[in-house]
């Protein structure tokens, strides 16, 4: 049976941002999506708190510009580490007070920079990548991938023997997809399949892929698909956008 580290080593941490500043809403986390960082972004502090408990090696990046005075952001800090001592914290903060400053880092042992959001977001981007490397947060994970719930509109469609395969996908990642057909149309291993769209949500993806195998799930015959190397680079930053916002959807459950 996995231990806690074995399991977080297979799937790495969880990295949450906790009210995030517009700029780094909009670039930083962006960018670190693409580097294939499990990211979410947090409003509730409480409920956040709460889940920390599930998941105790993760990183908070907190902006304690926003929603609570200073000092409640220092008890609310506290209470995280004394509930959770493994969690790891980043600031963002405006106040450039140098003695400030010090005396928050030392105070919460701040291992994740304490950055201003008003300064140069490719900087503070590059400096979140290298500390989370620092920290092993991908683990042996190579590629975030999203399970896909029953009725959500995640579908593929692919030219097969003169007509056209429709189906429904089970998860995806950047790599590839695993898929069931309404009716079983039999693929073979290793066959190219090029011209398949991939409808996610409002996106409209078109790529080619090869069948990597198959297997039986209480008689359902699902499908898994690699991309090949010609995927369009716009194609690969829209999947990791889709899994982002899947996994967020989840998440929000817990924390927001």
């Amino acid at each position: 049976m996995e231990n806690e580290n074995e399991k977080q080593c297979i799937t790495g941490k969880k990295v949450f941002f906790l009210n995030p500043p517009a700029a780094v809403r909009n670039q930083v986390i962006n960018e670190l999506v693409q580097h294939e960082i499990e990211i979410y972004i947090a409003k509730d502090h409480s409920r956040l708190a709460r889940s920390l408990k599930k998941y105790p090696d993760s990183i908070v990046y907190i902006n304690i510009d926003d929603n609570l005075p200073v000092e409640e952001w220092e008890r609310w800090i506290a209470n995280v580490l004394t509930a959770v001592p493994t969690v790891k914290i980043g600031i963002f903060s405006s106040n450039n007070d140098e003695e400030f400053k010090k005396k928050f880092i030392s105070k919460f042992n701040v291992t994740c920079g304490y950055m201003a959001p008003k300064l140069d977001m490719s900087k503070t981007t590059q400096k979140i990548i290298e500390t989370l490397e620092t920290m092993d947060v991908k683990g042996r994970r190579k590629y975030i991938r999203a399970s896909i719930e029953h009725g959500t509109a995640a579908t593929i469609n692919i030219p097969f023997s003169g007509e056209y395969l429709n189906g429904v996908l089970k998860d995806i990642s950047i790599v590839g997809i695993s898929c069931v057909f309404e009716r079983d149309p039999q693929l073979k291993k290793n066959a190219l399949h090029k011209d398949i769209q991939i409808r996610l949500q409002s996106m409209l993806l078109k790529v080619e892929a090869v069948v990597f195998g198959s297997r039986d799930d209480s008689g359902q015959q699902i499908y898994v698909f690699l991309f090949t190397q010609r995927i369009d680079p716009e194609v690969r930053i829209k999947i990791r956008k889709y899994i982002q916002q899947n996994l967020q959807a989840r998440m929000d459950k817990e924390i927001s």
